[in-house]
């Protein structure tokens, strides 16, 4: 169980660092790259980050899920499914909002669909904020 819970912290972290970073610098950046070589920049940026973040999402959203069906009488059910439901969150506000942004920007720079882009990833930046608190408090050395 503690090597489940640190594999989950871990992967938590790590998105929750990814995504800062995206927020606070990647997105932002979007606009200075400038129209003409704007589509072949988004197009590096899908497959590329796909392959940062895929793996790490898809071992949390794992490791998550094995903590609440395999969960000990020492950890509460109650903050795993919390968890849990913070990852549903992410996942679709990824494939709902950023998704679609994404290959919407594959046409071309559009500041309106940047903007949102910007704006609506604040939530995944908060929930992953969020989750990396909780795995850090699950963690047998936080208790």
């Amino acid at each position: 169980m503690k090597a489940l819970l640190l594999l989950h912290a871990a992967a938590t972290c790590y998105m929750c660092g990814v995504i800062w970073f995206v927020q606070l610098v990647h997105y932002p950046l979007f606009s200075t790259v400038g129209r003409g070589g704007f589509v072949a920049y988004q197009l590096q940026h899908v497959r590329r980050t796909g392959w940062v973040v895929g793996p790490a999402m898809l071992l949390e959203a794992s490791a998550a899920l094995a903590l609440c069906v395999s969960f000990t009488s020492d950890l509460s059910p109650a903050l795993l499914w919390i968890g849990l439901g913070l990852l549903a969150l992410v996942w679709l506000s990824t494939f709902a909002w950023q998704v679609p942004c994404h290959n919407a920007l594959l046409k071309g720079f559009d500041s309106e669909r940047h903007a949102w882009l910007v704006r609506s990833n604040w939530l995944r930046t908060a929930l992953w904020t969020v989750r990396a608190g909780l795995a850090l408090y699950l963690l047998p050395i936080w208790n």
